[in-house]
């Protein structure tokens, strides 16, 4: 059909009866027969192209005019005649006639036309504009009927092949040529080839690489081959600056190593807005900085480099906390509690902590690093030692009394009542790293730890006297009802201490969308502790454990603002349904003070704190219900339920069978918590068994 088009145009020029005379801003012309009329004048212009558009100016060298006549004395603004188009150039290009009908198509200037300087510069610039040639030109010249007007163009080649440079630019191969990949062995255009260029910069745009510039090419290749040269922003240098809260530079206390090793962006690779993001949230997490200001400044060596630069604000990183309270377990109790979380400006978090109450005395000192200096997997280490005397909860019951301390197995011992108390003196080292492949920054769910823990144990009474027995009545004709305290060697003596050595691994593999306040996502917790004998007095037994928790966002009440919104998330509207189970098993002998407790406002809630059990073996299941009621107040629905699989026999001395716990049951409740950045302060209401006997437990953060 175009073919036939430009057929009956070229034979409609030869009924024009007109005379040429051809005028451009920078050609002259001159045509004899018009000559008289002086009809305009064309003043020759001293550029030697006229390109269409900036990219064309920018980018292509390769246009031309021709200047083929003598100069005209007339009046550059007068109007002539078109009496016939030719276009030439493209018989040899493999898609030559969609090019030739390409020129004709951008011209405004038909046969019969009028046309002035002006129409000639406005022609020429939209052949260029089409974007299919790297040359145009206009030729007049006499024909029998008239002055004919020969457009001579330079078709851009067939597309073959995107060079990129340099060579090593982070955009895959592959990528560029899935951009490219329909129009190879196509006819080059030069507008097509902008939009695939924007293309290439939408792609830096979205991976986040900002400061990347694409340029096109310097010139049309005649084998088809494009180069485009890409400026990708390469980081110089990152220069760090501790500002004080006079905004005035000051000596920082943080090692600038701290801060570097949380920088994913370094000097030498390309500037990513996202990973400079991410560096930064980082940095925060650390809990070292108030303030992180970043600013971009040009290299004056390097005009195609930045430089990072990073005023930081730090925060004050000690702290003295001092309370009152009461818990199940501990009684009335007192803290005290020193921390400093940048000892030494090195990020390394030491505590000193003591605490007094009527069931437990506790003196700990610990030390965590939480990412060891020069290690690439990103390896924390924490230690700690420890004095302390504890009233054992495994050796009491609500209901049924409790066990007390005596001297021997005297049926005529005439000791005083008097409570087992054990004292605690040892300490431990724990190594824990992510899975991360050696990658540091990488997000890894799964995190292991190898450590090892020491202590000795004596068995006291509450004046400090060594007391390795136990009996319900201190007068006790029956001997069966006088236990070992702690562990009983084969020889069946009843030593009043022990020395426990232990070595620990585990795992966790974290999917939770939030450590603090969970509404989906999973954790998964397991662990073995293997206890070495290391002379008569020290157990050798393993203790595996494993938990499983479980979040599913839901939205069954919609008492908060919130909650009433259609677009709101699971993060706006915390209301989620969360499942967990815990288990574990001991094999070997044991202690009785190192068995498994049920019961407590960590385990099944409708019972004091190792009311449920004392067991070698168990398992508990849980399932609540959490939603916000108004502003920072959330509650809870809760169902909680325990076995010990009858393993309370097994426990050497049997103190839950002689305090008659049950070693099964499940309660029913509800909670009620204040949002705090630690998590709800939490009151727990529960059941124990439906019974009428309820428990009342206050704490810190959720349950699970």
């Amino acid at each position: 059909m175009n073919n036939h088009q430009l057929k009956i145009r070229k034979i409609l020029t030869s009924f024009g009866m007109f005379s040429f005379i051809l005028a451009a801003s920078n050609i002259d012309v001159y045509s004899g027969n018009l000559q008289k009329n002086k009809s305009f004048i064309i003043k020759k212009s001293t550029e030697a192209e006229l390109p269409s558009s900036n990219f064309y100016q920018e980018n292509f060298v390769d246009t031309y005019l021709v200047d083929n006549l003598e100069d005209a004395n007339s009046d550059s603004d007068a109007n002539v005649l078109i009496s016939e188009i030719v276009i030439e150039g493209w018989e040899d290009h493999p898609e030559g006639r969609k090019l030739e009908l390409a020129a004709y198509d951008s011209m405004s200037i038909k046969p019969g036309s009028i046309v002035n300087n002006q129409i000639l510069k406005q022609n020429l610039d939209a052949i260029y504009a089409s974007g299919w040639f790297s040359g145009v030109k206009f030729k007049a010249e006499d024909g029998s009927l008239g002055v004919k007007l020969i457009v001579k163009v330079v078709p851009n080649p067939i597309l073959k092949k995107i060079i990129i440079q340099p060579s090593n630019t982070i955009i895959p191969q592959k990528i560029v040529n899935k951009i490219f990949d329909k129009y190879y062995g196509t006819t080059l255009n030069l507008n097509e080839l902008q939009d695939k260029i924007n293309e290439i910069k939408k792609w830096y745009e979205d991976q986040g690489y900002s400061l990347a510039r694409v340029s096109g090419p310097e010139r049309i290749s005649d084998n088809g081959s494009i180069q485009l040269d890409i400026d990708e922003g390469i980081v110089s240098e990152i220069q760090i600056r501790f500002i004080g809260t006079d905004e005035k530079v000051r000596k920082g206390k943080t090692k600038e190593w701290v801060i570097r090793r949380e920088l994913k962006t370094n000097s030498g690779v390309v500037f990513n807005r996202k990973t400079l993001e991410g560096d930064i949230k980082r940095l925060y997490a650390t809990s070292l900085f108030n303030d992180i200001k970043v600013s971009l400044k040009p290299d004056s060596q390097n005009s195609k480099k930045v430089i990072i630069a990073l005023d930081i604000s730090e925060q004050r990183t000690g702290s003295l906390t001092g309370g009152v309270g009461f818990s199940n377990s501990a009684g009335i109790f007192a803290q005290l509690g020193l921390k400093e979380s940048n000892t030494f400006g090195r990020a390394w978090s030491t505590d000193l902590n003591l605490n007094f109450g009527d069931y437990s005395t506790t003196y700990n000192f610990s030390l965590y690093d939480p990412w060891i200096k020069g290690d690439k997997y990103r390896t924390a280490f924490k230690t700690n030692i420890f004095l302390s005397r504890d009233y054992p909860q495994e050796f009491k019951s609500d209901k049924n009394g409790v066990l007390y301390a005596v001297n021997d197995t005297d049926s005529n011992n005439t000791d005083s009542l008097s409570s087992i108390v054990l004292e605690n003196v040892g300490g431990g080292f724990t190594f824990l790293r992510p899975l991360n492949g050696g990658d540091p920054f990488k997000e890894a769910p799964w995190k292991i730890s190898a450590g090892m823990n020491f202590k000795k144990v004596n068995m006291i009474d509450s004046s400090g006297n060594k007391k390795p027995y136990a009996t319900k009545k201190p007068t006790t004709a029956n001997i069966s009802e006088i236990i070992c305290i702690g562990y009983t060697p084969k020889d069946g003596t009843c030593p009043s201490e022990n020395t426990l050595i232990s070595v620990v691994a585990g795992g966790v593999y974290n999917k939770l969308n939030n450590n603090v306040n969970p509404s989906s996502g999973s954790l998964f917790r397991f662990g073995s502790e293997q206890f070495l004998p290391i002379g008569d007095n020290s157990p050798t037994f393993n203790r595996l454990r494993a938990s499983y928790s479980w979040f599913v966002p839901v939205r069954l009440i919609n008492l908060t603002k919130d909650c009433k919104s259609d677009v709101s998330s699971s993060n706006d509207c915390f209301q989620t349904i969360g499942f967990q189970l815990k288990t574990g098993t001991i094999l070997g002998e044991l202690p009785p003070y190192e068995s498994f407790c049920m019961g407590g406002p960590s385990s099944v809630r409708g019972w004091g704190s190792c009311e449920l059990s004392v067991s070698k073996s168990f398992a508990e299941v849980s399932a609540e219900y959490r939603v916000p009621i108004w502003r920072m107040i959330s509650s809870s629905l809760f169902v909680d339920a325990g076995t010990d699989f009858g393993s309370q026999n097994d426990v050497p001395g049997k103190p839950g069978k002689l305090l008659n716990k049950s070693g099964s049951g499940f309660s029913l409740g509800g909670g009620i918590g204040i949002k705090t950045p630690l998590g709800p302060i939490r009151l727990d209401i529960a059941s124990q068994d439906l019974s009428g006997n309820t428990r009342y437990s206050l704490g810190v953060g959720w349950k699970f």
